[in-house]
């Protein structure tokens, strides 16, 4: 199932648990609103999560975007398996670093260059 929003992209794969986020220039509080309540169903129906979180030509988050993002992790501590974060740019690498403390998920960072090794990672039991 592929779900636009308007600088995000969810594709949810129901056989594998993956939900492919696509995102580009920035993110704000009404962007969550829109996509938070379709990736909580998918956690209620298919279980936990694998998130591919592809960054292309991606600005970041506004503050409001940020407290979103925030709370939604605490909310869903446990609910998210692993998470591979491919992006092109160095400060989104420290994203993956600064993520790690709100989820029990495994974090990757891989640049766009091995977008195909966060592929394969995300599948790994």
């Amino acid at each position: 199932m592929t779900i636009k929003f308007h600088e995000i992209d969810l594709q949810a794969d129901s056989a594998t648990n993956v939900v492919r986020v696509h995102v580009s220039g920035k993110l704000t509080k009404e962007d969550y609103e829109l996509f938070t309540p379709q990736v909580e169903q998918w956690i209620s129906k298919y279980g936990k999560l694998r998130i591919l979180f592809e960054m292309e030509d991606f600005h970041g988050w506004t503050a409001g975007a940020l407290w979103e993002d925030i709370k939604f992790d605490l909310k869903h501590f446990k609910d998210i398996k692993k998470i591979a974060m491919i992006g092109e740019k160095s400060w989104e690498h420290g994203m993956a670093v600064f993520c790690r403390p709100f989820t029990k998920a495994k974090i990757q960072y891989f640049d766009q260059s091995q977008a195909e090794d966060a592929e394969t990672w995300i599948l790994e039991n």
